[in-house]
């Protein structure tokens, strides 16, 4: 017997499998079905677990209309009752303890089409970054078409602006 077979069977036995990249892939991906929608860019499963769309920022409640659209927007993709996955990124949570997710209906990415139809614009926190650029080219899209809160000048205050009291958003 010589050396080489052995040494394709010992590297065969140590490489990585197919199998188990996609089982850890896997392990990322989650169910969820709705049962709130709380505003723009954050969901209440059944289960009782608070989730928060990773790469995007909707107005908040208090920034009216525009809040309450990005809501009903979100709504209208998400109804109640209906089961989704949650893709994970690097960071699981966030400082207020939601689960931090891409969350899919179906082959819909619904954190794209809410920055795409223009109910969110994109808000990148690293690590969590594998969609940042899908996501930076529908908020160009949605800009260049007036999309959304971008033809009503919804995001004249932007939602971290708001949060951070840099603007004020008339009631």
């Amino acid at each position: 017997m010589t050396l080489r077979p052995l040494s394709v069977v010992l590297v065969a036995l140590l490489a990585p499998s197919g199998c188990v990249a996609q089982q850890s892939a896997r392990a990322t991906i989650q169910g969820c079905t709705i049962q709130r929608v709380s505003d723009g860019d954050s969901v209440r499963c059944s289960d009782g677990r608070r989730v928060r769309l990773i790469g995007i920022d909707s107005p908040e409640l208090q920034q009216r209309p525009f809040g309450s659209q990005a809501q009903r927007a979100l709504l209208a993709l998400l109804p109640l009752g209906a089961t989704v996955r949650l893709e994970q990124d690097a960071a699981l949570r966030d400082r207020y303890g939601r689960d931090l997710a891409y969350v899919w209906s179906g082959t819909t990415l619904v954190n794209e089409v809410m920055v795409r139809d223009g109910w969110a614009v994109i808000y990148t926190v690293p690590p969590n970054v594998k969609y940042a650029e899908r996501l930076a080219r529908a908020q160009k899209e949605a800009r260049a078409r007036g999309a959304g809160l971008w033809s009503e000048e919804g995001f004249d205050c932007l939602p971290n602006d708001f949060r951070l009291r840099r603007c004020v958003t008339p009631p």
